[in-house]
């Protein structure tokens, strides 16, 4: 790997230097091959001792060509109230390696250069009397979310690998540490903002630094004065809003939206308690520690918003309120238009040109379909992926649709069915508006239960569990016969298992 270190260079007293202590006996337990594409990174480089020199840099065990080692301060909004002092409490960053290959041009949103980080190093100034250290089984689930989100296409933050050791350590019981290699654009969050405004640690000075160096890193188009602020943070809105939005589409539940867990360019960040819907439930709940729903699946949409108008907050000491407001208007605009172009991708709802008029009226006619099929999907108690992907094997022009064979209110379902044939219309290639359906509706996602089987299985000695379903999610589109099973909704133990935060 290849170092820059822009941010540790260009933004002292945004960070504190550390290292990472060494783990006992470290192995790996994880790869994955694309991620390590981003950076030009390999294994299997041994040392005159025989160990892999990579294993050992990345678990911490020996230094880094080029690293500079440091974890960054931030605060934020928890479960709706503010936290003056977070920061990486067990994650070190060791600097930005550069892209390989490095693009010619650079559009909004792809890296020249990603963050690599250890999550699970062992303890930072900021890790409030903790020991810094990931758990194997939280490890397992932020490598194997990373991965699947972005065969998904969904924005997300990159795992490199997962490095296992026999290092003790304590949470409701006795378990061994690991580590995930953690790939991202900028590991800057909404939170670095509210630190540097709240803390009386910079004040708009800082503030003005930190935006200064975010555009100039992650969005060089953009002009480092009031009017490119101005813009920065209308792209944010809109960067945030799209997000949420494929997780809409996906039904994934993050779990945990405080703002110390935004990323500012929109990538999903910081996996916990998460999980893919199985049975659809608007109000699923994946969080032990959220009893009262605060960060459901279908309050996301609500939270997005209500994050950055504490971001916007933040930035009032370098950006007039009536300037924000007005981007933070932008928010229901986007997301209902991305959501749109997901959901009409998932049921084939084609859109022909139109006037404006039309189009709006076309877009709530929409909304209300889909929001009636999702309702169908939990009133029947409906699993959610695959209910979308038996639209692929879905005859729009029979009067039997396959995806009502576990349909048990069949009036409610019959009267949507009529509905949504009327709006698809004449079909002039059924097969390929059938393999249209297929790749974009995954057959494979990331169940909880499957992830905790694999994890179970490492505990056990056994990784292949684990090394199977990360080489399945790469292709969560394609059919896979001999590995269908992985497709079946949960048993009944495994049905909307929800996690704590220490997972």
């Amino acid at each position: 790997m290849q170092f820059k270190q822009d941010y540790f260079e260009q933004l002292e007293g945004f960070y504190s230097q550390v290292y990472p202590l060494p783990i006992s006996q470290p192995h790996w337990l994880a790869w994955s091959d694309d991620a390590a594409k981003l950076i030009g990174a390999q294994r299997g480089q041994l040392n005159a001792q025989g160990d892999d020199e990579l294993l050992m840099q990345l678990s911490g065990n020996h230094p880094m060509p080029g690293a500079s080692y440091y974890a960054q301060v931030y605060s934020g909004h928890q479960f709706g109230g503010y936290s003056p002092r977070l920061g990486d409490g067990r994650s070190i960053i060791l600097g930005e390696a550069l892209a390989n290959p490095q693009p010619t041009s650079v559009p909004h949103g792809h890296a020249t250069a990603w963050d690599v980080a250890l999550k699970g190093a062992g303890p930072t100034p900021y890790s409030r009397s903790g020991d810094g250290r990931a758990v194997m089984r939280s490890a397992v689930r932020e490598f194997l979310a990373s991965e699947a989100l972005a065969a998904l296409s969904i924005p997300t933050t990159r795992a490199l690998a997962v490095i296992g050791s026999d290092l003790p350590v304590w949470r409701e019981s006795q378990e061994t540490a690991a580590i995930t290699v953690r790939l991202a654009k900028s590991h800057i969050r909404f939170g670095h903002f509210e630190y540097f405004c709240h803390s009386g640690q910079g004040g708009k000075d800082k503030l003005i630094q930190l935006l200064n160096f975010t555009i100039k890193q992650h969005y060089p188009h953009l002009s480092q004065d009031y009017q490119g602020y101005k813009a920065w943070f209308t792209q944010v809105v809109k960067d945030t809003a799209m997000l949420i939005a494929h997780w809409q589409a996906a039904g994934f539940a993050h779990g945990v939206l405080n703002t110390d867990n935004m990323s500012i360019l929109g990538d999903s960040f910081d996996f916990g308690p998460f999980a893919f819907l199985d049975t659809f439930k608007e109000d699923f709940i994946c969080n032990h520690s959220d009893p009262q729903g605060r960060y459901a699946f279908g309050q996301q949409p609500g939270i997005g918003l209500w994050n950055l108008q504490r971001l916007a907050q933040a930035l009032t000491p370098v950006i007039e309120s009536d300037d924000l407001v007005a981007a933070l208007n932008t928010y229901q605009a986007e997301l209902v238009q991305q959501y749109l172009l997901l959901m009409r991708a998932k049921m084939g709802l084609s859109v022909s040109e139109q006037t404006a008029v039309q189009a709006q009226e076309q877009d709530k006619t929409d909304l209300d379909l889909i929001g009636r099929f999702c309702h169908v999907l939990q009133h029947n108690l409906l699993d959610y992926t695959n209910s979308f992907r038996a639209f692929g094997q879905l005859d729009v022009t029979s009067g039997h649709a396959n995806i009502s064979d576990e349909i048990i209110d069949r009036p409610q379902f019959d009267d949507w069915y009529k509905s949504y044939q009327q709006r698809v219309g004449k079909l002039d290639d059924i097969d390929q508006w059938q393999a249209q359906r297929n790749s974009v509706n995954p057959k494979y996602i990331l169940r909880n239960y499957l992830a905790q089987e694999a994890i179970v299985a490492v505990e056990e000695g056994d990784k292949s569990k684990l090394l199977e379903l990360h080489t399945l999610l790469t292709q969560p589109y394609a059919e896979q016969p001999e590995l269908d099973h992985y497709a079946n909704r949960p048993p009944q133990w495994g049905q909307g298992l929800i996690m704590s935060c220490s997972s």
